[in-house]
């Protein structure tokens, strides 16, 4: 495993989490009928099928770095990152709920990834 690991997880979460909130971003923009909002639409969801294709092909990369039992535990950073990413860039709001469900996924992570 090489020291570049985890900022390739970053990355490759921040792929994924990308391409579902312009994903997100287009399927919002659904209701206008005219030429012009359909073209509109496209841009973002052209934007989120781009950045969910880095995601997958970077993931098949680092699986054959590393084993699955260790590299998946680490697909448990979107939800943090899908929640900061919701809240800022589509304005969802945040709850203490989920804040909650965000923090204990991050600690089952962090109890996984110090066991290696």
């Amino acid at each position: 495993m090489s020291s570049w690991f985890p900022v390739l997880i970053i990355v490759s979460q921040a792929f994924m989490v990308g391409g579902q909130i312009f994903l997100k971003h287009a399927m919002n923009d659904t209701a206008g009928e005219s030429e012009a909002a359909r073209w509109k639409q496209a841009v973002p969801f052209a934007c989120g099928i781009g950045l969910l294709t880095l995601w997958f092909f970077l993931w098949l990369e680092l699986l054959s770095q590393v084993e699955l039992s260790y590299l998946y535990p680490f697909d448990a950073l979107s939800p943090l990152f899908m929640a900061f990413g919701a809240s800022l860039a589509l304005k969802e709001k945040m709850t203490p709920r989920l804040w909650c469900g965000v923090l204990l996924i991050v600690g089952g992570l962090m109890i996984v990834s110090v066991s290696q």
